[in-house]
């Protein structure tokens, strides 16, 4: 049994069909990939979808803002990347007169685009003979070789990029490359892997020794940070105040409320006697509901959210505080967890 014939003729027959699968257009591709990067491809593909139509080519992108950009990213997470896409779109259109490149060495030098991203966009769009590893590859290859370091160590990452180096179909190296990711995410998935219909298991050290729950090996993931955010809503007839976020946290440079952040959950009746309460609104201030709590989680970090409708009057505006139209709130770069509690409040 040769594993890339098997694997060739499993992908050809069982092949997902997604748009970025029918060009070379190194653009179209370099956006699919960002955009799956941590993100399923049933949830990203919409977002693939408006991106295209807003965004056909690389100078247009290129000529967006970049609370236009984190709009049409609102709630696929992780929003350095949109913001790194825009860098590297404007990269293209000054240093590559809006042809987006084709070749490893020039891909891995944009923001944004690391090994996987760079051998991926090059070997789909110019066949360049560069093996891709991406959590679905690493998991195949650990599974199929009993492969038992850890695969987000260093030494394991030079010992997985060596396999696929060495099992690369040169003659076909996108192809190749393709069918690798697409198996890993179809069929020797992370939990209950399809074995019994694997066109490779009689080769595979797992499925030989039932190994297929233990590989591939993990380290342990860095402490999970909680964080309470407290967010305040205040409006009048037909405005509402909002916050324009700085670069230094997460959401940077996007639109949230007025928010004071607590160590721990505390009761709201104790919250609004805090100094900073009073600091920020006065003590004129009416409290009219409060939302429950949502948990929201990121990598790192665990959030807990909740809104105080407040009235506030008269207000004093802090710094990067400002009223707008709620119906521009559609148009905002806000956090998706945000809009959310936000319009079960408001009627967008």
């Amino acid at each position: 049994m040769d594993f890339n014939d098997e694997l060739l003729r499993w992908y050809e027959k069982n092949k997902r069909d997604l748009p970025w699968r029918h060009t070379s257009d190194a653009y179209i591709i370099w956006l699919s990939e960002i955009i799956l990067q941590q993100t399923r491809v049933e949830q990203g593909l919409p977002y693939f979808y408006r991106f295209i139509e807003k965004y056909p080519d690389v100078t247009s992108f290129a000529a967006a803002n970049e609370d236009a950009i984190l709009k049409l990213w609102q709630g696929l997470g992780y929003y350095s990347r949109g913001r790194n896409m825009l860098k590297t779109a404007r990269i293209v259109h000054e240093l590559y007169n809006g042809k987006f490149p084709q070749s490893y060495q020039q891909l891995i030098k944009l923001k944004g685009i690391g090994e996987y991203t760079a051998a991926a966009i090059a070997s789909f769009s110019a066949n360049e003979a560069k093996a891709v590893v991406d959590g679905n590859v690493s998991r195949v290859i650990s599974r199929y070789f009993g492969i038992d370091e850890p695969i987000n160590s260093t030494k394991g990452k030079k010992i997985f990029q060596e396999t696929a180096d060495e099992l690369l179909n040169k003659q076909q190296p996108g192809l190749h490359n393709q069918a690798m990711m697409e198996f890993g995410a179809m069929l020797c998935k992370p939990k209950n892997p399809a074995c019994g219909i694997c066109p490779i298991s009689l080769g595979c050290y797992a499925f030989i020794n039932g190994a297929t729950a233990a590989l591939p090996v993990k380290l342990n993931k860095v402490n999970v940070r909680e964080r309470f955010f407290n967010y305040f809503l205040i409006k009048d007839e037909h405005s509402i105040l909002m916050n324009k976020r700085d670069e230094t946290d997460i959401w940077a440079n996007m639109y949230d409320l007025p928010l004071i952040e607590t160590k721990t959950l505390i009761a709201a009746d104790e919250l609004l006697t805090l100094p900073i309460v009073e600091e920020f609104f006065g003590t004129n201030i009416i409290v009219l509901d409060v939302s429950q709590v949502k948990k929201h989680i990121l990598t790192h970090q665990r959030l807990y959210v909740r809104l105080i409708i407040l009235y506030s009057k008269p207000l004093k505006l802090k710094q990067n505080w400002f009223f707008t139209p709620v119906e521009n709130l559609k148009k905002l770069a806000v956090p998706k967890i945000i809009f959310i509690l936000i319009e079960k409040i408001i009627n967008l």
